[in-house]
């Protein structure tokens, strides 16, 4: 599934003209605030090869979001296997991330909606789990809007952040299949 439509959404393939404004995005302390650090020009065309190539071998992954009335790039919503061990791996992870004058808009609630019936109805997932840093209320709000549900027993430290970092602390976030 290289592309599929929301209301107001277009989540499709990686394309060339994606990797200026996902470096700008990556760029903004704003919206990177809930990561170790923002992306260099080099991490950034890095990450567009690493989505664009797990969504040609999978068929489904982390989806550029493109505002079907104008075209615009806004960033990413999709599904993705977390790259470490925890009490909760292996699983499938939706997550995004939205440049910042997206936000405020319901885009990522609508994309994260439209990733969900993707993940549940035609991939047949059983669960799916989503985890930030313990700051980050605004994607703790999207998954709450999404029907998320928390058990604070699970939120954990995220083994690639050191101990001091004022990111550590994760929570965790889970929605099984209906």
């Amino acid at each position: 599934m290289t592309e599929f439509c929301t209301p107001r959404l277009v989540l499709r393939h990686w394309r060339e003209e994606d990797r200026d404004p996902w470096a700008e995005l990556g760029a903004d302390p704003e919206v990177m605030q809930h990561f170790p650090k923002t992306l260099t020009r080099e991490e950034s065309d890095a990450f567009v090869d690493w989505a664009g190539a797990a969504l040609e071998e999978r068929g489904w992954g982390l989806w550029a979001v493109e505002e079907r009335e104008t075209g615009r790039f806004l960033g990413f919503t999709g599904l993705n296997e977390p790259g470490f061990e925890a009490h909760f791996t292996p699983a499938v992870e939706i997550g995004w991330r939205l440049r910042r004058d997206a936000w405020g808009s319901g885009f990522a609630t609508e994309a994260a909606r439209g990733v969900l019936t993707v993940a549940f109805d035609d991939l047949e997932l059983p669960e799916l789990v989503s985890f930030t840093a313990v700051p980050n209320e605004r994607s703790q709000a999207v998954m709450r809007r999404i029907g998320m549900t928390r058990d604070p027993a699970e939120d954990f430290d995220h083994p690639a952040l050191e101990q001091d970092s004022p990111l550590l602390r994760h929570v965790l976030y889970r929605l099984r299949r209906p």
